[in-house]
């Protein structure tokens, strides 16, 4: 059935009571070099021929259950139960926005709150936010903070941080008087500790980086922590939570903000989005975390209830001392995360991340045998690594995998031109031994 909100009889009363005979009148004070020409669009439609376009250019998407995907770099392929998406087509959930009249909104409110309650544990911090956009936008966030907190000018940011997050916190940062310099790696890909110390200064309001990095590897942030203390500057980690499953948390390597993509929490990969953004800090920041807040009391019969509190947006107070003027939660998204977090349990999430790494470890080591690629880096990883082709380009390798039905993984150069011919491939726990063999097996007869 066609939605018309609009008939006929309608526009003509509408014209007629402003006092105009045709819609052209409403405009005609607009300049003509003002005015679109010609928008070139086609025809009308109806319904039935829209659904059989729609359904055609659907078709040319290939997602990962028609294909064997080892794309990582940010979004990964991870099981997703059942339960969450039954949980989530409820309407009292998908149709709700925002939680302003707590009287009426107690159920989204305390979704929210048990969010904030799981991510707080899971990454070993005080407090979190109700969600952000994404993780580039939470990280983008959380130096903001630090340069305010602070008042100084300078953000240290890893080169080994996901390059799309490194770019994002350049655009919040561009047309100001802030500054952000990037740190480079080292030979084995990690953190280069040296030039951080030297660049630490007076002036420094934070330094960022990844856990696992953007080449896959788990670091070592021993003693990072109690350096930027002692110059006042923040430590922000941002971490993919499924990995908290069996390493450190942020909250045990001293960090004072924690944010991530949350997307490997259930939520599906679609597009590259939408995607959840955490943010999770130390209690002694609370007042200056961007977004909402929801926070647990009783009312005035006794009874536990939920409402938003401590609010910093720019809607609750002055402008200019809000925490952000631009963030929101995805709060759809932060329940998808409750669920996966619930339904996983302290030792499914365990598990579930030790499959990755299983998986990722097992992939890396026959990859290695194959005459014609070598691994990049070594060290820990959790489930993804970097490999180079010796003999043909990343691209020739990636096309004659996709010609297989395989997508082989991400390449390098894109984001760092001096790693040419390297690839980012990624296991995580949906891949099947069977499965992984396969790609090896395609990677050896491409040499």
């Amino acid at each position: 059935m066609n939605y018309l909100p609009l008939t006929e009889t309608d526009r003509q009363a509408m014209l007629c009571d402003i006092g105009v005979q045709c819609f052209e009148d409403l405009v005609r004070v607009i300049p003509s070099a003002l005015r679109v020409k010609d928008l070139n669009l086609p025809g009308g439609t109806s319904e039935l021929e829209l659904a059989r376009e729609l359904a055609e250019l659907s078709a040319q998407n290939q997602p990962p259950s028609r294909c064997l995907s080892f794309l990582g770099g940010g979004y990964y392929d991870h099981f997703i139960p059942s339960v969450i998406h039954h949980i989530l087509s409820r309407s009292e959930f998908y149709t709700a926005y925002t939680p302003y009249q707590a009287e009426a909104s107690q159920g989204t409110l305390q979704t929210v709150f048990e969010y904030q309650s799981m991510i707080a544990e899971l990454t070993g911090m005080d407090v979190s936010n109700a969600s952000n956009y994404d993780g580039a936008s939470a990280a983008a966030e959380a130096v903001l903070l630090a340069l305010r907190h602070t008042g100084r000018k300078k953000i240290l940011c890893a080169q080994t941080l996901h390059p799309e997050y490194r770019q994002t916190i350049q655009t919040y940062c561009s047309g100001s008087h802030f500054k952000v310099v990037e740190i480079p790696y080292d030979s084995r890909g990690g953190l280069d500790k040296a030039r951080l110390s030297a660049e630490i200064d007076s002036d420094t309001a934070g330094f960022i980086a990844g856990t696992p990095n953007f080449f896959g590897l788990a670091e070592d942030f021993s003693g990072i922590a109690q350096q930027l203390r002692e110059a006042g500057a923040l430590f922000i980690l941002s971490v993919n939570p499924l990995s908290l499953g069996i390493l450190k948390s942020p909250g045990e390597w001293g960090a004072d903000i924690a944010v991530g993509e949350g997307q490997p929490l259930g939520i599906p990969m679609s597009y590259g989005g939408p995607g959840l953004g955490f943010f999770a800090v130390k209690r002694d920041l609370i007042r200056k975390i961007p977004g909402r807040l929801v926070g647990m009391t009783q009312d005035r019969n006794g009874k536990r209830c939920f409402a938003l509190t401590l609010q910093a947006r720019e809607q609750h107070i002055r402008r200019e001392k809000a925490g952000s003027n631009i963030c929101t939660n995805h709060a759809l998204l932060a329940l998808a995360a409750s669920v996966y977090l619930s339904v996983m349990g302290r030792e499914g999430l365990k598990k579930t991340a030790e499959y990755n790494v299983k998986s990722a470890v097992y992939l890396r080591e026959h990859i290695r045998q194959i005459p014609g690629f070598e691994i990049v880096f070594g060290g820990t990883i959790f489930n993804e690594f970097v490999i180079r082709s010796t003999q043909k380009s990343s691209a020739e390798i990636l096309k004659n995998l996709q010609n297989k039905n395989i997508l082989g993984g991400l390449e390098l150069a894109r984001f760092y031109p001096e790693l040419a011919n390297c690839i980012l491939v990624c296991a995580t726990e949906t891949k099947t031994k069977a499965e992984l063999d396969r790609l090896v097996e395609a990677l050896r007869s491409n040499q």
